[in-house]
């Protein structure tokens, strides 16, 4: 299985080329994605994710997430995408680092 890191900064900035780096990777049979590291997250990055996820999946691959920073797992939570990046209720139960501030 192929890993991918995803580096440090999914900022708003980061996601052309974070969806430049994922497309290069469409079409390997089974793909993981290594998010231990990172550290700052935005919206449109979560959506470049999980249209990833979504492409993969229509075509029959496999993607996981081999690792999740907090930062990570607690955007994903709060945005309600757990379940589209493979995320388990009980993983994001044992998380609750970052307060909606609305």
């Amino acid at each position: 299985m192929n890993t991918v890191s995803l580096g440090e900064d999914l900022g708003i900035e980061a996601s052309a080329e974070l969806k430049e780096r994922l497309a290069a990777h469409l079409d390997a049979s089974e793909l993981a994605l290594d998010g231990t590291t990172v550290r700052r997250v935005h919206t449109a990055a979560m959506q470049v994710l999980c249209a990833f996820f979504l492409t993969r999946r229509e075509l029959g691959r496999r993607t996981e997430l081999s690792g999740c920073s907090d930062a990570l797992r607690d955007a994903a939570r709060l945005l309600g995408l757990s379940a589209q990046l493979g995320l388990t209720d009980q993983q994001d139960l044992n998380k609750n680092t970052v307060e909606n501030a609305a």
